[in-house]
């Protein structure tokens, strides 16, 4: 159905309901005016056709129609509801089957490019590593954009992409996209909203875009402030949270008075009652404590404590410092962390650390205050029955319904990226022994002291956790090796199909790539070979779909080096010795995460139950709330991973025998 102009009659009859327009002629419908009454047009208006009833959240009815509005040069969709608008619409398209309900004004000012080109000063308050926030926008090119600022040529390309995009999507008339649903918002002010959003209550939205769609709705609750931002699909941010100058990836939780400047988050983020401030948010960072401040540093996989808090500003030369907790750490209640630092991997840090750590090469460990002194306890975190039950939550956690997901997420709590840093702290640890002695009851190292029983500690569980990741992947490339197999057989099943993957790998927050395919991209963004934003996140896309062929590459790698068996020329025999060791070191890990949740299931945890009974009635109370320690769901699961894993060494050693 055609656009057409008003009959005579239908502006007499659109006058007598109390409506009004500049100029008639600019007014175009589709259907009938039936439902249009007390409206006031200015500029280009069209209208859609107007034949929908929607029913209400209660069960009210409300016809598809216009009342009690002004609009200035707007585009109306099919079977919209618009009504009660105080002041006015400006300068916008709407969608199909919207809801606009008592609101104060929806208007688009001059051109804007609605959020996309936003400078975002992340984790230097003072500048430096600013990144162009932009609807292309992943974890992974931004962590290019922010921590490659010693690649100059490669971030003035991508800026270069960002303005060419920005540019290309430059209007100004804002967009509100189909089966909208906006009621009882303050003002909105030069946004962008995309299908399937529902605004309730809103204060000040200016400059941004709200990225919905009907697969996967974004969700903007009462009092929420936001200026100069950007929100992708599937998010939810409500409850008087604030946001300046803020990119919010998908799938995040924002809500409860959450204040965040400057800041970065991405997928399955979540933040509640605390602070933000030029923080880089990788996937998963949870933080849920109104005394908790997160400042001028990087995280990923991370769950902060209640108070937890960082300081980036030693009042010499302002704010300028930076730290790194890498993917998978935790702060206890209470922690402070003096940057610069950097944590390693999946550690946790306990209590207040002023000493400039940097344990990157030592991950899974405790950082512990005593008396003002920072002491590390590597590996330990290995053995811990929280750092697996995080890695067992997080896939299930992962809420994004979007058909496109825009970051790149590797789950894997054993990985190339992670054991090459456990080969790296076995020979950091043993040198350290051999140059303070064997006896020597303290070790010093970056800043942080390390007691003589933790570093030999540290040393068995990292070989521990090797052995597990390297037998892993020889269990994994053997599965479907014929019981017949000769030696020469094993060899070739066993031979990489690609040299990628071999020498370091990084984690760009959530992926787990090879450097050498990270430095590939980078040069290929310089040259020119990319040009385009989504170019680079299909690059990294490719990375992680072809993850587990580059990690068997890097593992084949290491079989000689610590096994002291070359693949090459690797036997059955060999191949059983290796299996061998990985199923002592799967069971003895195992046994270790067994013994640490029985803690949980002994007297001191039932502190508190069987209230005013005797000892009796706090172990039934006790195992009426929290169920007995056998019949606990990760008890069993440790227990049954125990009894699978063993089975699937024995049958590769029966196979390798035969």
């Amino acid at each position: 159905m055609e656009h057409r102009h008003l009959t005579a009659q239908e502006i007499e009859t659109l006058k007598s309901r109390g409506c009004r327009a500049a100029d008639w002629d600019k007014v175009l419908v589709k259907g009938g005016i039936d439902y249009i009454e007390n409206v006031s047009f200015s500029g280009e208006v069209r209208l859609g056709k107007m034949e929908k009833t929607f029913t209400l959240p209660g069960g009210v009815e409300r016809h598809s129609g216009i009342r009690i509005a002004s609009l200035h040069n707007v585009s109306v969709g099919d079977d919209c509801f618009i009504d009660n608008v105080s002041d006015y619409i400006a300068n916008y398209d709407i969608g199909d089957n919207t809801i606009i309900e008592n609101v104060d004004f929806i208007v688009t000012d001059g051109e804007s490019t609605f959020g996309n080109g936003v400078e975002v000063a992340v984790l230097n308050e003072t500048g430096g590593r600013e990144v162009k926030i932009h609807d292309k926008l992943s974890a992974q090119m931004a962590y290019v954009m922010a921590m490659y600022r010693h690649h100059p040529d490669v971030i003035n390309r991508i800026n270069e992409l960002v303005d060419r995009y920005n540019a290309k999507h430059k209007s100004d008339r804002g967009t509100i996209g189909s089966g909208v649903i906006i009621r009882n918002a303050r003002s909105i002010m030069g946004v962008r909203i995309g299908d399937a959003a529902r605004i309730i209550g809103s204060g000040r939205l200016k400059n941004g875009s709200i990225n919905s769609n009907a697969s996967d709705p974004v969700h903007i609750g009462h009092a929420v402030i936001a200026e100069d931002f950007i929100i992708q699909s599937g998010s939810r941010v409500e409850d008087g949270t604030m946001l300046t100058r803020c990119f919010v990836g998908q799938a995040c939780r924002l809500g409860h008075g959450y204040s965040a400047s400057d800041s970065l988050f991405f997928s399955n983020c979540q933040g509640e009652n605390g602070e933000a401030c030029a923080i880089f948010a990788g996937p998963f960072t949870v933080t849920h404590h109104k005394s908790t401040l997160l400042i001028a540093g990087m995280y990923s996989f991370m769950n902060a404590g209640s108070g937890s808090n960082q300081s980036n500003h030693m009042y010499k030369l302002g704010p300028i410092h930076q730290g790194i907790l890498e993917r998978g750490s935790k702060t206890s209640s209470d922690s402070y962390i003096l940057w610069p630092s950097r944590i390693g991997a999946f550690s946790l840090v306990m209590g207040r650390h002023v000493t400039h750590s940097d344990t990157t090469h030592l991950p899974f460990s405790y950082l512990i205050e005593q008396q003002n002194t920072t002491y590390l306890v590597p590996g330990v975190n290995l053995r811990s029955v929280g750092t697996i039950r995080d890695a067992q939550k997080w896939p299930r956690r992962d809420e994004r319904k979007d058909p496109v997901k825009m970051d790149c997420i590797n789950y894997n709590l054993l990985s190339p990226y992670t054991i090459q840093k456990m080969f790296k702290g076995i020979k950091l640890l043993e040198n350290l022994q051999y140059s303070s002695g064997e006896l020597s009851d303290i070790y010093s190292y970056h800043s942080t002291k390390i007691k003589n029983s933790s570093l030999r500690n540290g040393i068995k569980f990292y070989r521990i956790a090797i052995t597990k990741f390297l037998g892993n992947s020889i269990i994994k490339r053997l599965e479907n090796l014929p019981s017949d197999a000769s030696d020469e057989l094993i060899r070739a099943e066993l031979r990489p199909k690609t040299t990628i993957g071999q020498g370091d790998w990084s984690d760009i927050s959530g992926l787990i790539a090879p450097k050498s395919e990270i430095d590939r991209l980078l040069a290929a963004i310089a040259d020119g070979t990319i040009g385009r934003l989504q170019e680079i996140n299909d690059t990294f896309h490719d990375m992680h779909a072809h993850y587990y062929e580059y990690e068997w590459t890097w593992a084949y790698g290491k079989y000689k080096e610590f096994f002291g068996i070359d693949p090459e020329t690797i036997t059955a025999a060999e191949v059983k010795s290796i299996v061998e060791q990985w199923k002592e070191a799967v069971v003895s890990l195992d046994r270790m995460l067994y013994d640490d949740a029985r803690k949980e299931f002994n007297l001191a945890s039932m502190t508190g139950f069987g209230a005013d009974g005797t000892k009796h009635d706090k172990e039934v109370d006790f195992a009426e709330v929290r169920g007995e320690f056998e019949s606990n769901s990760f008890v069993t699961a440790v227990l049954e991973h125990i009894r699978v894993k063993s089975a699937l060494g024995d049958e590769l050693i029966s196979r390798l025998r035969k």
